[in-house]
């Protein structure tokens, strides 16, 4: 049972991985693209809607699909004042993360998701673009990344719940 359980925390966290990484290259393009913008706007006048779309699309895509990454490193944002505390044990620490988890981070992604797909649906369905004249076409895939965001963050938030639920068992075992 644990060597399956290992084996799902490891596939999630690979996948987060790769994930974080592709995010860590759109930072690089979108800084390429954001020096190419402001330098034909500057030195040469001239402004391309399409590239400034690009840049927020971008910025997008790299939040949405780092959050999950920043979960897996834990440097997410949170109430430190209680977790840090060097009162508080591993296992309490552990307790607070799994009632987090199941309480706080999964509810309100199963809710984003749920209020989200029609909404991207119907992006989906209309092949929705930008609606301003020479701006970037496909604004559905943009729209798309939400839902795939928030699964990673489940996905992540289980393997952060198994992760802790095998630290608390290992815990009772060697009592």
């Amino acid at each position: 049972m644990k060597s399956l359980v290992l084996t799902t925390i490891n596939g999630i966290e690979s996948i987060i991985e790769w994930t974080g990484k592709l995010a860590a290259w759109l930072i690089l393009i979108m800084v390429l693209v954001i020096c190419y913008d402001v330098a034909m706007r500057y030195l040469f006048s001239h402004g391309s809607i399409a590239l400034q779309e690009l840049e927020w699309h971008l910025f997008a895509l790299i939040f949405l699909l780092g959050s999950a990454y920043t979960l897996k490193y834990d440097e997410h944002v949170r109430v430190d004042i209680i977790y840090q505390s060097r009162y508080l044990s591993d296992t309490h620490r552990a307790l607070i993360n799994i009632f987090g988890t199941l309480f706080f981070l999964l509810p309100f992604c199963v809710l984003i998701l749920i209020t989200s797909w029609p909404f991207v649906e119907n992006a989906f369905y209309y092949n929705e673009g930008s609606p301003d004249p020479g701006g970037l076409p496909y604004r559905y895939l943009l729209k798309g990344s939400v839902v795939v965001a928030f699964t990673l963050l489940i996905l992540q938030g289980l393997a952060n719940f198994l992760k802790n639920s095998l630290f608390l068992c290992n815990k009772m075992e060697s009592k």
